[in-house]
């Protein structure tokens, strides 16, 4: 009979200091809520790219402003010189290189970049299907 009156004790005492319960229901709604809205934020931004982005974004940003990665950030990319981004150390190679962003290089580079600039440090193999690279270089194109 002690034991279950000092269960009953430190169960009512467990109970004390917590929120009350529409505190709680409202912190987890509220949760929930910028949870949903994170997701969805960042699901819209990811529908607007092409699924071939995602070999990209793993080294590349793309937005304005943003840092640079293991690579440089794409944002604007479109009509630059190559290895003319500020802020990242590139390739002597790929300053050498005397290429401009259009869609014609960029397709050429997606395609295979050591192959259009041997001794760039771009390590990235390359996608070999047309339809996905045109769909990319399009993409990267309008993103200004």
């Amino acid at each position: 009979m002690k034991k279950l009156i000092v269960l009953a004790a430190i169960a009512t005492l467990a109970g004390c200091g917590s929120k009350p319960a529409d505190e709680t229901s409202t912190t987890e709604t509220t949760t929930e809520t910028t949870s949903t809205e994170t997701v969805s934020t960042e699901t819209a931004s990811a529908d607007a790219r092409p699924a071939a982005f995602a070999q990209c974004a793993a080294c590349h940003t793309i937005a304005k402003d943003a840092p640079n990665g293991l690579g440089p950030n794409l944002w604007a990319v479109a009509g630059t010189k190559a290895g003319d981004i500020k802020g990242y150390d590139f390739s002597p190679a790929l300053k050498a290189s005397g290429l401009t962003w259009d869609e014609a290089t960029l397709d050429k580079w997606l395609e295979n970049p050591r192959t259009l600039v041997p001794g760039t440090k771009m390590s990235f193999a390359g996608i070999t299907d047309a339809a996905k690279r045109k769909e990319l270089v399009t993409w990267l194109m309008a993103q200004k």
